[in-house]
């Protein structure tokens, strides 16, 4: 087993449910009829057109670059494209034109389909095969890539992980809803959370300038990605600033019990152990780079807290700053193109503006905290785990009930003040969410109060998870890169909370393989029920012609 396995998995699904969505719904639906008419306008040359209501920039859907040309034999242009994409990608600029000029995946995607297409560049034929079916067929491809980028990721972050968990953890989490469903749709999600993906992936390798590339790509894809290109550098610097840190203090250690142990000793002893604690050492920090902090310099020291790595962070900053500014400046450049973005744009979105509007609706954090703790029910939901939560809250009291106090007042502060009813979601009942909305979060005036426990306690059982096995200062970014990326965003939809679960549920480090096979099973479950409901349950509107179907 391994990758391998995980495509060959993640491969019969994506192509046997591909098929059947295709047959029963044939054409653009939902948010489709925005990015595949945008994308076919593309594929016959129409480079001008631009279709307002679309808010994200043409990542997904965008143009060939000029320089496509049949010289190079049938995969050369492809291979060319992908190559000088990646390149300009880092020095994007801003404005629609500037936007223009990358050449995006799904286009890229239909030549390696239908190489003979532009070996007598016949535009015509082009347009014949963008299809909606071809189309949606980029999110398959990218499905199986990401569940080879998850599986990456687990056995970098986890090497002692065997290859068979390995590979049943990256499948379990290529079934998770949101992702699963949205793969067989022209939606973005599938291509953002696969480049975010990607992007870490190549920072835990430390190839912090493919990392940026692969950045900008995902900014392209979806502007709120910004943000995770920034917590993607900011692991970065926590991975090296501390690692480096804890290699230090052991070796001093080392150093310190040898020379304990030259006066008890001989020196021919002394060497052999020396030397053999040296091999020991050196093997500890070769196999646990990414380890977790109980594997790192601050186990010696149970008191060290948030302002102890704050510390040693600005510390080994300051000392390394010229090694990390060289290192992280591709990522600086990213950053600063999408500042000037925005400036030039006068917003994050590109249309829609109207409807997108940056809005504080701190409710977001309640409702991700309790998603993501239902994501994981198996884990978070179980006797043991919520008694063992209880039972570290007794301990640490009278802080922990201090905390929680401060918790449950926040929960109260944000569903009050700050829970937003969208428009799209009280006017379309084509979403779940909406469904939600009234029948649960707006049933009755206190029921939104009454679920303020349930976000706390949530919220609290994550934290403890990854407290477990993560620096305090992870946390910390986590949490805010997460705030960042839905307090803004007015209206609630499940998929934007994909991005923020993968970091969550890759990071919690969960060793329980039966919670591992009955997420499994909910995710297949909840995927058999909305896929039967989206295929063989759809509806009409009187006021609107047309079939109406079912979606996240």
């Amino acid at each position: 087993m391994g990758k391998v396995s995980v495509a060959v998995i993640v491969s019969l699904w994506v192509i046997s449910v591909s098929i059947l969505v295709n047959r029963i719904v044939p054409e653009p639906y939902m948010d489709e009829i925005f990015h595949i008419p945008q994308a076919q306008q593309y594929c016959i040359g129409n480079f001008r057109s631009w279709d307002p209501m679309i808010t994200t920039p043409p990542g997904l859907w965008g143009r060939v670059h000029p320089w496509f040309t049949p010289w190079g034999g049938p995969k050369g242009p492809a291979l060319l494209n992908v190559a000088s994409a990646l390149v300009e990608l880092v020095f994007w600029a801003n404005g629609r034109k500037a936007m223009k000029r990358l050449y995006y995946l799904s286009l890229v995607h239909v030549a390696s389909l239908f190489p003979s297409i532009f070996i007598v560049q016949a535009a015509s034929s082009f347009s014949e095969v963008c299809t909606t079916a071809i189309l949606r067929s980029v999110n398959g491809v990218l499905a199986v890539l990401c569940s080879i980028i998850v599986y990456e990721i687990i056995t970098l972050l986890r090497p002692t992980l065997s290859e068979r968990k390995a590979t049943i953890f990256a499948v379990v989490l290529a079934l998770y809803p949101l992702h699963w469903f949205f793969t067989f749709l022209y939606y973005t999600d599938v291509a953002s959370l696969t480049a975010v993906l990607a992007m870490y992936l190549a920072c835990l390798k430390k190839s912090y300038w493919c990392s940026a590339v692969l950045g900008a790509l995902a900014v392209v894809i979806r502007q709120t990605n910004i943000v995770w290109m920034l917590f993607v550098a900011c692991t970065g610097v926590i991975n090296i600033t501390l690692v480096h840190t804890r290699d230090n203090v052991e070796e001093n250690n080392i150093y310190k019990a040898i020379r304990k142990t030259n006066r008890a000793t001989s020196n021919d002893n002394v060497t052999s152990n020396s030397n053999l604690r040296r091999r020991k050492f050196s093997n500890a920090l070769g196999t646990d780079k990414q380890s977790t902090p109980s594997a790192s310099f601050f186990s010696a020291n149970h008191s060290s807290g948030l302002l102890d790595e704050v510390e040693v962070i600005l510390l080994a900053l300051w000392h390394r700053k010229w090694e990390l500014l060289v290192s992280f400046s591709p990522f600086l450049m990213v950053f600063v193109s999408f500042l000037a973005f925005v400036h030039w744009n006068g917003s994050v979105v590109l249309g829609a503006k109207e409807a997108h509007t940056v809005s504080p609706h701190f409710a977001q954090i309640m409702y991700f905290g309790l998603v993501s703790a239902l994501a994981v029910a198996p884990l978070h939901c179980s006797i043991g785990h919520i008694v063992d939560l209880f039972q570290s809250f007794w301990k640490r009291r009278p802080i922990s009930f201090f905390q929680v106090l401060i918790a449950v007042i926040a929960g109260f502060f944000s569903v009050h003040f700050y829970s937003i009813a969208h428009p799209y979601l009280i006017a379309d009942n084509r979403h779940y969410p909406f469904y939600l909305w009234r029948k649960v979060i707006n049933a009755h005036w206190s029921m939104k109060y009454l679920l303020v426990p349930l976000y706390v306690y949530s919220w609290f059982s994550v934290l403890s998870t990854l407290g477990k096995v993560q620096r305090k200062i992870w946390i910390l970014a986590f949490f805010l890169a997460t705030a960042a990326v839905l307090v803004p965003a007015p209206l609630i939809e499940f998929r934007y909370y994909t991005i923020p679960l993968y970091f969550m549920i890759l990071h919690s480090h969960i060793n329980d393989y039966q919670s591992w096979l009955l997420m499994g099973l909910i995710y297949l479950a909840l995927n058999i029920f909305t896929m039967t409901i989206f295929l063989f349950r759809p509806f009409h509107w009187d006021q609107e012609p047309g079939i109406q179907r079912f979606i996240w």
